[in-house]
């Protein structure tokens, strides 16, 4: 029953991995094409963290981040042993978030560096790049959230 959420994991990195593939074989390095008046496709190479934090530092960086993801990742696939069978909720923010970390670290540990390719943005206004994986790991820390507060939520209210 678990193991749906690996393949969910499994998903979202095949799909960061193919979005990451067609943006570089269809954009030159820092090509931006415009698509809507609020989104354009790029092709930008962040050695950093999200918003290029840690950016430019020697390279070290990059296994600082591998090593990170990797036991995030860990802690991922222990909590998603112990996660009770019906919480799918919860199931699916750890999927989430370990298919999203996982297909970061398969850009550094290839290249170095991650591949962002979505840009969102209103006239002068810019969000950070990103990707699919960046994306997941987003959606997954929501949806994480959401589930400490619902479980907070109910433990107050079996004490009570």
């Amino acid at each position: 029953m678990r193991g749906r959420w690996y393949l969910v994991a499994g998903a979202v990195i095949a799909l960061d991995q193919l979005t990451k593939w067609l943006a570089g074989s269809n954009l030159g390095l820092g090509e931006q094409v415009q698509m809507l008046p609020f989104f354009s496709w790029v092709l930008w190479h962040n050695d950093g963290a999200a918003f290029s934090l840690m950016s430019g530092l020697g390279g070290w960086q990059r296994w600082f981040f591998v090593g990170l993801a990797a036991a995030f990742a860990v802690f991922i696939v222990y909590e998603l042993r112990r996660l009770p069978v019906g919480d799918w909720l919860q199931g699916l923010a750890y999927s989430l978030i370990l298919g999203g970390a996982l297909g970061n670290m398969v850009d550094r540990l290839m290249t170095g560096y991650v591949v962002d390719f979505v840009l969102l943005h209103w006239r002068e206004y810019y969000f950070p790049a990103f990707n699919v994986a960046d994306a997941a790991l987003s959606c997954g820390a929501v949806l994480w959230v959401g589930c400490m507060i619902r479980d907070s939520r109910a433990e107050r209210a079996r004490a009570a």
